[in-house]
């Protein structure tokens, strides 16, 4: 059974980081492009950022130059490096894998297979 299971998420004051990661067990994603997603209240699911299996990267506007996105292929892992947070990033944050090997990047959400159950980042002002 495939598992996406995020952590790092939390409280921090605007101006801070955090670092989410998303571990991936059951199957192997090294050659798979994964994606980070979030959703604030009362808004729609929203692309962030996704790697491809080459390691090209992806990121929605609001998010270039303060987040990083990475991954550990040995660890089976993709992590996403938030910096410089604003109240506006303030969602529930969740990790998505697709499912076929060497795909390219999308930022659609059909276009995931694999979705974690997300991580609460909270920023206050």
């Amino acid at each position: 059974q495939v598992q996406l299971v995020e952590s790092g998420g939390g409280l921090v004051q605007a101006g801070g980081s955090l670092r989410l990661s998303c571990a991936a067990s059951g199957r192997t994603f090294s050659n798979n492009a994964m994606g980070w997603f979030r959703q604030a209240p009362g808004k729609e699911r929203e692309f962030v950022s996704a790697i491809s299996w080459s390691g090209s990267t992806a990121y929605t506007n609001s998010v270039k130059g303060r987040f990083t996105i990475s991954r550990d292929n040995a660890k089976n892992t993709v992590y996403l490096q938030m910096n410089s947070l604003k109240p506006e990033d303030t969602a529930v944050y969740y990790c998505a894998a697709n499912g076929a090997r060497r795909s390219p990047i999308r930022v659609g959400m059909s276009f995931y297979d694999y979705w974690g159950q997300g991580t609460q980042v909270t920023v206050s002002s």
